[in-house]
């Protein structure tokens, strides 16, 4: 059966007492800008820094027992890697994670320290679904997809209904998308609890498989895209996720690298919140005009995580 706002309630109840009740900020500047109220949900407070915690957690907790003893494997450039990791830490579950060998090192490092193993390797020479698999083969382990999946899906969804319920209705909600599995469950929990609200995903311009594949009604694929958004570097939108897409969500647009610094320059000096660069999608599309609001609007805007380089941000905001 397709996952259902049902599935997000209850995985809000087994979230309840594991996972952060992140807060919600605004801006007045901002809001004097744009002529609306945005609130911004900060997964950057969340447990691993990231929404992605929520996910993951939701997951493992309902594996078997046969699972649980054998472990699981993902595959993850970094936020879905720790996720998985401190998930299966509190749940005494082995993880072994795969990660591609230029994934941010606070992201390695992250994932090393809450205990899951990192197995790396190089784009050119293999996928991460490829050697994911193998080793889910030799080692028997359940594989658990980073965002196609209806666990992972459902988890995911708890953030846009944490953030409704505690501000009320919204006229438009903006999220992240890579894989999908949050702006579907954004947009499961936004149907349920502000039917008029327009959900709209945002990605990087380099990677933008979800919007083509949203405009095409087929899933695209993007390939090793290069951009400092590196949460949204993923081949394809689910297919789990793009049904949910398809019929819930009102438009994914694309923003270019450059308008995402002074985007997290604002949340950073300004708001005191620091956000990595997929994060900052939302923001910049607000800040660019490329989603337009109306005077009064109700805006949503979902800061998916926190991780960063700080030695990397520094030199983008010192060199663009």
């Amino acid at each position: 059966m397709p996952v259902t706002y049902d599935d997000v309630v209850s995985a809000a109840e087994r979230l309840c007492g594991v996972a952060a009740q992140t807060p919600v900020f605004t801006s007045r500047t901002l809001d004097g800008r744009l002529g609306a109220h945005v609130f911004f949900k900060a997964e950057s407070f969340q447990r691993v820094g990231a929404f992605k915690f929520r996910g993951a957690y939701n997951t493992l907790s309902r594996l078997d027992d046969r699972a649980r003893r054998n472990g699981v494997l993902t595959f993850s450039s970094g936020n879905h890697a720790q996720a998985v990791a401190l998930a299966g830490r509190l749940l005494n579950i082995p993880t072994v994670i795969v990660m591609p060998f230029d994934a941010p090192a606070v992201k390695v490092e992250g994932t090393r320290g809450y205990g899951g193993e990192v197995v790396l390797y190089h784009r050119d020479e293999t996928t991460r679904e490829a050697l994911g698999q193998r080793l889910a083969e030799e080692r028997g382990l359940t594989v658990v997809h980073p965002y196609d999946h209806d666990h992972v899906i459902a988890g995911q969804g708890t953030v846009a209904k944490e953030l409704i319920e505690e501000v009320g209705e919204l006229d438009l909600l903006l999220a992240p998308v890579g894989g999908g599995g949050l702006l579907a469950g954004s947009a499961l929990s936004a149907r349920a609890l502000s039917p008029r609200c327009r959900v709209i995903g945002v990605e990087p311009a380099a990677g933008d498989d979800a919007a083509r594949s949203f405009r095409s009604g087929t899933i695209q694929t993007s390939l090793d895209p290069v951009t400092i958004a590196d949460g949204a570097r993923t081949p394809c939108i689910g297919e789990r996720n793009f049904a949910i897409i398809r019929r819930d969500v009102s438009d994914i647009v694309t923003v270019e690298d450059g308008p995402l610094l002074p985007a997290l320059r604002f949340l950073w000096e300004r708001m005191k919140l620091v956000i990595e660069p997929t994060a900052a999608l939302p923001v910049a599309a607000l800040l660019e005009g490329i989603v337009s609001v109306r005077a009064g609007q109700r805006v949503g805007v979902i800061l998916s995580g926190g991780n960063v380089d700080l030695a990397q941000m520094g030199d983008l905001f010192a060199h663009g």
